[in-house]
């Protein structure tokens, strides 16, 4: 066994809880883990962890050991880079976690070309809209779009998400369509139950005045995409992530509403952890994506 892959392995078995969980992230079987550990223990004269049938859990001396052993493989890595003029090839496995309709709309179908720029990555997407724990899940970056309120994360603005406010060109032949904010309030509207702003849509006319219109809706939903749906479907008035209803839109499915007014707009994150050194595989990839997405 390499020290290198003894370290790694003692570092996923901690962050992940289980042999299982840890063999999945290194790709390597729970067997080789086992015997890893095992080995790592037994050049050491002392256990890392208790093990039970039910339970994995470090001992004191493991806690040190992992401690101690994370900025050693940040050293390591950022020594190869500098040995290496940097011109080393970005490597290994990179694990993003993405929220749910970004991923498979906009993130999904440009992984080749990333795969293609760096062939030395293999890449793993959770896509999720559930908080996570990027530590404990191995993930090298999260990607969020909303606000950012842990400080133990650093977070690299991607680009500005703005929502919009649209509906089936059948309801609005049927209900009219709203000419002011105010012509909102008596239309159906579709309430994504993500946002926080509840039934308050917020307006910002052309000329910038804010007002915050109250709506009605008898519907809610806790997905962007099942949203846009139930707007096609002519459910009503939606505000939506304009990425997300671009296509429709474009194929006359879904019409905007009150066009020359603003509402809410989000950013779009990267999230990673503070590090004295950032692995070159998750540099490139923030590089990527700011090529392929930034505002400027």
């Amino acid at each position: 066994m390499d020290t290198l892959d003894g370290m790694k392995t003692v570092v996923a078995v901690v962050e992940t809880g289980s042999f299982t969980a840890a063999s999945e992230r290194l790709n390597i079987s729970k067997a080789l883990v086992s015997k890893y550990i095992g080995e790592v223990e037994k050049g050491l004269n002392t256990r890392l962890f208790h093990r039970s049938t039910r339970k994995l859990a470090m001992t004191e001396a493991g806690k040190t050991y992992y401690q101690r052993v994370l900025p050693l493989l940040a050293e390591f890595t950022e020594l190869v880079d500098t040995v290496s003029g940097g011109k080393s090839s970005p490597q290994g496995l990179l694990r993003i976690s993405v929220p749910v309709a970004f991923g498979e709309m906009k993130l999904a179908p440009l992984i080749p070309e990333f795969l293609q720029r760096y062939p030395d990555i293999r890449l793993e997407l959770i896509l999720r809209n559930s908080v996570i724990d990027m530590v404990e899940e191995g993930i090298d970056v999260r990607l969020l779009i909303g606000g950012v309120d842990d400080s133990s994360l650093v977070a690299r603005h991607i680009k500005t998400l703005p929502l919009i406010l649209c509906a089936s060109p059948d309801y609005l032949r049927q209900h009219g369509e709203p000419q002011t904010p105010q012509d909102i309030t008596a239309h159906a509207c579709i309430i994504d139950s993500n946002f926080r702003i509840g039934k308050q849509w917020p307006m910002i006319s052309p000329a910038g005045k804010t007002e915050s219109i109250k709506v009605n809706s008898r519907i809610a939903a806790s997905s962007p995409s099942a949203v846009k749906e139930i707007a096609i479907a002519g459910g009503g008035i939606g505000m939506v992530p304009r990425f997300i209803v671009e296509p429709a839109l474009e194929q006359g499915l879904l019409k905007e509403v009150l066009p020359g007014y603003t509402t809410l707009e989000f950013g779009l994150f990267a999230l990673y952890p503070h590090r004295r050194y950032l692995p070159k595989k998750v540099r490139c990839f923030i590089d990527f994506m700011l090529a392929e997405f930034s505002d400027t």
